[in-house]
């Protein structure tokens, strides 16, 4: 039952990454956690975020700005390594993971959802050079940790990337890469067993099937709309992480 209703989380918070490029993985994963462990759910959702990434940017590549991905990719994979040594530092003591994230989550969410309902979610707003460095670097950091650096990465691409299309394609090109980091973590580190692979091949069906409902729902309907349910839902993923 616990691997239906993992599958079932894939399935729908892919048509929320499939709208917006990002939150898809960071919705899955309190969740996931619960469902699968953290060393199941964390290398399945982080590859199906590569597969994401992969599935956007190759349908809208001329869409992609690739002096925006060289940057954050430069920033956040410093970012990453981070979390990697961080990660390792407080083994046995995970709670401490959660709640930061738990309190993560909730202030990203809350800020996003008051900025979404009284302007435009694109709003051209750029942070100061050093304030954006630092913000790619903590996303690095909890990607490193969550797979989850989505709504750091958003906060620093607003202000520059004002098309949706160029937004959503661009953020999903830096998962292809910063992802792949990842995987290649996971790998050196055996978390790839047997069982591990069998569920991450039988979850591909659901996140395809969840990036097609969202790619239409793009293709339809305001971003805007979208962006206030995401950050709801994050709210409520934050909550679920600071119980854990």
């Amino acid at each position: 039952m616990n691997q239906l209703l993992f599958y079932l989380v894939i399935l729908l918070t892919n048509i929320i990454q499939g709208i917006t490029g990002f939150a898809g993985t960071i919705l899955a994963m309190p969740v996931s956690i619960d469902l699968v462990g953290y060393n199941t759910a964390q290398p399945i959702l982080n590859f199906l975020g590569l597969l994401a990434g992969v599935y956007v940017a190759i349908g809208h590549r001329k869409s992609i700005c690739f002096r925006e991905v060289g940057k954050i990719i430069l920033f956040m994979a410093a970012g990453i390594f981070a979390g990697f040594g961080l990660k390792h530092l407080v083994v046995g003591h995970e709670k401490i993971l959660y709640v930061a994230f738990g309190c993560f989550i909730l202030f990203i969410a809350v800020k996003g959802l008051v900025k979404t309902a009284g302007v435009k979610i694109l709003e051209k707003k750029q942070l100061p050079s050093w304030e954006s460095d630092a913000v790619l670097a903590g996303a690095g950091v909890i990607h490193g940790i969550f797979v989850s650096g989505g709504p750091l990465v958003v906060s620093y691409l607003s202000g520059r990337v004002l098309d949706k299309e160029a937004f959503r394609s661009t953020i999903s090109t830096v998962w292809i890469v910063l992802n792949g980091i990842i995987l290649a973590s996971d790998i050196a580190a055996g978390l790839y067993t047997a069982p591990v692979v069998r569920e991450q091949l039988i979850s591909i069906p659901f996140l395809l099937g969840g990036m097609v409902i969202g790619g239409a729902l793009f293709r339809r309907m305001q971003q805007r709309t979208f962006m206030l349910l995401t950050y709801v839902l994050l709210i409520a993923s934050g909550i679920l992480m600071l119980f854990k």
